[in-house]
């Protein structure tokens, strides 16, 4: 049975504390072949940084998010675009726009979204977009800086599957995971039916948003069998197909050559 690649985790996160340890150890043995740990500020950056230089199968991805933009300036920039030359940062993210809070200011937001897409381009590694109730703007900035000469992923895709066509014209994967399985993903249902099956990856953002039967409950990468079921009944095709396709495109997103 091919192994699954978590693009997305943050495993990080104050929430695995009293037992990540365990937990890593215990995902190579549960068929997770590898995972992504995400930055999202910058001390989480520094402890994603930590985990992909303990674990040879943890890679990290290097970026604040839109949320955490306020923290930046030009000495602490200066630092992630440092971070960023590490070998196993295989993205600079999550970047992006998040429009669903007011704090910090959307011009905050666009100027640090713009500035960390020039460190993707500097260093050549893809983006982890994080983008909410900011679809217009999102796509405005990414055409205007023609990212689809950097590529990367739409991380937790929340939109539309027109918009979708947008994103895949760039160049980009879209990124799909445990929201596919609950009641009210009519969008995302119908975005990942659209979606070719060698443009998607599958991804947790754990500990948030476990799949059904675990909603609600921390998540974890162990999650990720019941994406793949629900992905292979909306596609049409076995879990097999739908473990080997996501494990192939995640290398190819990443630039991961698939022998290692």
């Amino acid at each position: 049975m091919t192994k699954i690649f978590d693009t997305h985790a943050h495993y990080d996160d104050e929430a695995f504390d009293e037992d990540r340890d365990s937990l890593l150890a215990e995902l190579p043995g549960q068929g997770i072949g590898k995972v992504v740990d995400v930055g999202a500020s910058l001390s989480s950056c520094r402890a994603a940084k930590a985990l992909a230089e303990r674990y040879d199968y943890i890679y990290c991805a290097l970026g604040v998010h839109p949320s955490e933009t306020a923290e930046l300036t030009e000495e602490s920039f200066a630092w992630l675009r440092q971070q960023c030359g590490y070998e196993k940062c295989v993205a600079v993210g999550e970047i992006g726009l998040d429009y669903y809070w007011d704090e910090p200011d959307r011009d905050t937001q666009k100027k640090w979204f713009v500035r960390q897409l020039d460190l993707a381009r500097e260093w050549k590694k893809p983006i982890v977009v994080h983008s909410r109730e900011a679809a217009k703007d999102t796509i405005d900035i990414m055409k205007a800086e023609h990212c689809g000469d950097i590529g990367g992923v739409i991380h937790c895709y929340s939109y539309t599957k027109e918009s979708a066509k947008i994103f895949l014209d760039m160049g980009f994967y879209i990124g799909i995971g445990g929201v596919l399985t609950f009641k009210n993903a009519r969008k995302l249902v119908e975005t990942a039916e659209y979606v070719p099956m060698d443009r998607i990856v599958l991804e947790t953002d754990c500990p948030y948003l476990a799949p059904v039967p675990n909603r609600g409950r921390r998540n974890s990468s162990l999650n990720l069998p019941y994406v793949v079921e629900a992905l292979a009944g909306i596609k049409g095709i076995t879990q097999e197909q739908v473990r080997q396709a996501a494990w192939k495109n995640a290398h190819k997103m990443l630039r991961l050559d698939l022998a290692d």
